[in-house]
């Protein structure tokens, strides 16, 4: 039997101070010891202003790890009726672990310290966050688990420092006034990506005081039968097949950057509103009850401002035309974290006072990996659990 499961504890985690646009450089390190001639023009069409990065500004160097830096954020959910001893499930996601093996989540559990209990890793990209929250959420469903939490987090910093990249990035500065999506490539991708965590803590009933987020469903689809790779990371990609790292030496490995971030911007700009709202929406629409008149907020995670308008397009073209007026994200002060990002614009929500009872909230988290896609929708319950 299915019980009803609620987001109860919501909690974020973004290290050190905010950085600006004009510190980024600084903080990353110079490419060749040269000022980057593409940062402005990218950072004006990202439209970020500030992000965080665990890099320390003292030493230049990392001051916490990817497992750190998600349990700052699980600990943010202790308080009176939740501790570590107590959980059950804990389910962690992120596109940049600290290493290949052992598992991500596991390692947080480490950082932790809490009692042996269920520990789930989930991989990808952006869509990891939301894959760990549906693992989180069918265990508390599912009566397997009593609560559970659910994690994403980034530390992208430690693959954009200055010293991962070579001699191509500026070679390719001088396309992107004419071609404004090669932003997007692996060398520009330093000023698109930023580092933080977000957790939530699930169990079947909802708080006593208070609101709670009741999980209605989440529905997930990936479109790699039809798509090619076009976001990897420790790869590289020869005559279309997509050759990991273990089939490169070390040397080779160092020189193709092959552990770098990259993008076939081309194909991402062809296909993700495509099949990452409209194929989506449509598969949906057919199944759920979804309609712009029922949706009080929509969460979306995008990458850059740069995809706002077609979004907008996108949804209208799936009949979903959501006024932007309803939508709520925090790209711009909070930055692009990856898998975080659904988990730290739930948290900004959820602490601002704005929510009442019984509205509707819509998240949306794509990513270009392989193209796949999920949307969740979500019941705000006030304290007697009551909807209406």
């Amino acid at each position: 039997m299915v019980q009803p499961v609620f987001i109860n504890r919501i909690s974020a985690f973004l290290p050190h101070d905010p950085v600006s646009n004009e510190q980024m450089e600084a903080r990353l390190g110079l490419v060749g010891g040269k000022p980057s001639r593409a940062r402005k023009l990218v950072l004006k069409r990202n439209g970020i202003q500030q992000r965080h990065y665990v890099i320390d500004p003292q030493t230049g160097e990392p001051s916490m790890s990817n497992a750190q830096v998600s349990a700052a954020a699980v600990r943010g959910l202790l308080g009176p009726g939740f501790e570590l001893a107590s959980l059950d499930c804990l389910v962690a996601g992120t596109a940049s672990p600290d290493q290949l093996m052992p598992g991500h989540g596991v390692m947080v559990q480490g950082e932790l310290g809490n009692p042996p209990c269920e520990v789930v890793t989930t991989a990808g990209i952006c869509l990891c966050g939301m894959t760990a929250l549906k693992y989180a959420w069918l265990s508390v469903a599912s009566g397997e688990s009593r609560n559970a939490v659910a994690c994403g987090s980034e530390v992208a910093s430690s693959l954009m420092l200055a010293r991962n990249f070579n001699d191509e990035y500026e070679s390719r500065v001088e396309a992107l006034e004419s071609q404004p999506e090669i932003a997007f490539e692996k060398d520009f991708l330093r000023w698109m990506l930023s580092d933080g965590a977000g957790a939530v803590w699930l169990q079947g009933q909802p708080n006593v005081r208070g609101l709670s987020l009741r999980i209605d469903w989440i529905d997930m689809f990936s479109f790699a039968d039809q798509m090619p790779p076009c976001m990897y990371a420790g790869a590289e990609m020869e005559d279309g097949q997509l050759l990991g790292w273990s089939r490169f030496d070390g040397e080779a490995r160092n020189r193709r950057s092959l552990m770098a971030i990259k993008q076939d911007v081309k194909l991402l700009n062809g296909n993700i509103v495509k099949f990452t709202v409209e194929e989506t929406l449509k598969r949906i629409m057919a199944r759920r009850e979804l309609h712009v008149g029922a949706i009080d907020y929509f969460l979306p995670h995008y990458s850059s401002e740069f995809f706002r308008a077609p979004l907008a397009v996108g949804l209208a073209n799936a009949d979903l035309p959501i006024p932007e007026e309803r939508w709520f994200t925090n790209l711009t002060s909070k930055g692009n974290t990856g898998a975080a990002s659904i988990f730290i614009m739930l948290e900004e929500l959820f602490s601002s006072g704005r929510l009442r009872s019984g509205e509707r909230l819509l998240c949306y988290v794509p990513e270009s990996g392989r193209f796949s896609s999920a949307f969740m929708h979500l019941t705000v319950v006030g304290q007697d659990g009551d909807n209406t």
